[in-house]
């Protein structure tokens, strides 16, 4: 049985090189592989194409990555959380294609399914759809969008075990599932690395074969972006 762990975040990082495209699962802060992206920020690696439903905050997740001016394109949905982005965007600086959130997470399946094109309503009259062919079916008109794939996919699970079979717990099962099958080489963080056979089959959301690399991840933050608490 093929062994896929690496010591860590830097060793599972270490050959992505320059202009790459890069997913980075998650969901707002939630599930983003925070291991691997630390890693990037101290390798330095630059010019990345980041596929990501959002772009982090200014001090944590992709948004550091922009701080240092290692993204050079967001293909992104959702990123008001984040000064720099808007800065960087409304600058010229930086790069960006805005999808709606559920043409992100289909673009990101069709990759991974190996659909290169579909169609979709959503954007139809929008400037989402400038540039992109329009067809109707049923008397409704619809958009062509392409697949999206990547050089790397970084996701981040609850368990993995050493083949890289992957559950994922509440809110973390975002994009993770869509983008580890469509990355030319997928890197797993996880927060429990357990021997083969420990995962319940039933229970696995993404199968190993989809994992090229997987590590116990460390030192958490689990951030929100907005902590709501009851005033007593």
């Amino acid at each position: 049985m093929i062994n896929k762990v690496v010591r860590d975040a830097d060793e599972a990082v270490k050959d992505i090189f320059d202009n790459a495209v890069v997913m980075v699962g998650g969901f707002g802060l939630s599930g983003i592989p925070e291991n691997c992206l630390d890693a990037l920020l101290r390798n330095g690696v630059k010019g990345l194409t980041c596929i990501s439903n959002n772009a982090g905050v200014d001090d944590f997740g992709i948004g550091r990555l922009l701080k240092t001016r290692q993204v050079k394109k967001m293909i992104s949905s959702y990123v008001g959380e984040n000064e720099e982005f808007e800065r960087q965007l409304l600058s010229g600086e930086l790069e960006v294609e805005l999808i709606p959130q559920g043409t992100l997470a289909e673009r990101c399946r069709a990759g991974g399914a190996g659909i290169p094109a579909f169609y979709t309503p959503a954007g139809v009259g929008t400037e989402v759809a400038q540039g992109k062919e329009v067809r109707e079916f049923n008397g409704k008109l619809y958009l062509m969008e392409h697949w999206l794939r990547a050089d790397f996919s970084l996701v981040k699970a609850w368990k993995g075990d050493t083949t890289g079979n992957l559950i994922y717990r509440g809110t973390s099962r975002n994009f993770n599932p869509m983008m580890a099958a469509a990355g030319r080489i997928t890197i797993a963080e996880v927060e429990e690395l357990v021997p083969i056979g420990e995962l319940d089959p039933n229970n696995i959301h993404t199968p190993g074969i989809y994992v090229q690399r997987i590590f116990q991840g460390k030192n958490y933050e689990k951030r929100i972006e907005h902590r709501t608490v009851t005033k007593s």
